[in-house]
């Protein structure tokens, strides 16, 4: 073996040290991972994100991973002829809008998703309404600056989650995938937004992190300078950056989403970009993480 041979093994051997301590600590517990945005149409990301994940899942960790899918939703709208509307942000979703998001959610998705962590040598479940929904929740209410009513149509919050199964699950050795759709009281689907989703299981299975894998690398300062992205923030300079301004548009469901999450007891946050080869194990397994953490 030739002498660069033997560094490059030692530098392998270094980096499976440091991994080793992390790898110990998370051991058995949860960490939700949200994968969406634009991230979804970049197939070789996903496919990244997802070795990534099964990495987790092979050294003790318990993933499970929650999707949206907004564009591939407004995609089959418009193959339906139905325009989107959006009101406060969220997607109005009536009777039509739902059947359209549930299909794209459940069935083309979430089980492209399931294949290829089958591909990639990881043991895949997907928890969603055609199989067996985890998801519980309750319509979505919200008023205008009058205090008036907003009608959302099937828009709901997710409330609880079916932890037996999720348990079951990841005991089983197996990766849960799971759609932003859920189901209300009377058994009725709601389109559920992906990040408050994600923040919720996190909360209700005292997970160790919630991972948001986004399109972007994390929080800016400045979102048309990439140096002033911040590594490391807490829940009041969170507020502030909020309140200012700074967190602004679609960052904005997501950080708040975060937010509940951690003042309800998951350790940390932390948003990353999907686009960054092998994202996921630098943040979880590294002592230099990548991306934006925000702690308590």
């Amino acid at each position: 073996m030739g002498l660069c041979s033997v560094d490059e093994a030692t530098t392998k051997v270094k980096v499976l040290v440091e991994a080793l301590e992390w790898i110990r600590k998370f051991r058995d517990r949860y960490v939700v991972v949200k994968l969406g945005g634009s991230a979804l149409d970049e197939p070789e990301a996903v496919r990244r994100c997802l070795a990534d994940v099964v990495f987790m899942e092979a050294v003790g960790m318990r993933p499970i991973l929650i999707h949206g899918g907004g564009k591939s939703i407004s995609r089959g709208m418009a193959k339906a002829g139905i325009e989107p509307r959006f009101v406060q942000g969220r997607r109005y979703t009536d009777e039509k809008t739902l059947k359209i998001a549930t299909q794209v959610l459940s069935e083309e998705i979430c089980d492209s998703l399931v294949d290829q962590i089958k591909t990639l040598g990881g043991r895949s479940v997907g928890l969603h309404l055609n199989t067996e929904n985890v998801l519980i929740a309750e319509q979505l209410q919200l008023q205008d600056e009058n205090g008036e009513p907003v009608d959302l149509g099937r828009v709901g919050y997710v409330t609880g989650v079916h932890e037996e199964i999720l348990h079951a699950t990841c005991r089983g050795g197996a990766i849960p995938v799971i759609p932003s759709i859920a189901l209300d009281a009377e058994g009725q689907p709601l389109n559920v937004n992906a990040d408050t989703a994600a923040a919720a299981v996190a909360k209700l299975l005292d997970a160790e992190k919630l991972v948001f894998l986004s399109d972007v690398p994390g929080i800016f300062l400045d979102k048309d300078d990439p140096s002033t992205l911040v590594p490391h923030l807490t829940v009041r300079r969170c507020r502030e950056l909020i309140n200012n301004g700074t967190i602004a548009t679609g960052m904005v469901p997501k950080v708040e989403a975060a937010l509940e999450a951690l003042e309800v007891g998951v350790s940390k946050i932390h948003i990353i970009d999907a686009n960054t080869p092998h994202s996921l194990l630098l943040e979880i397994y590294s002592n230099q993480g990548i991306g934006t953490e925000i702690v308590p």
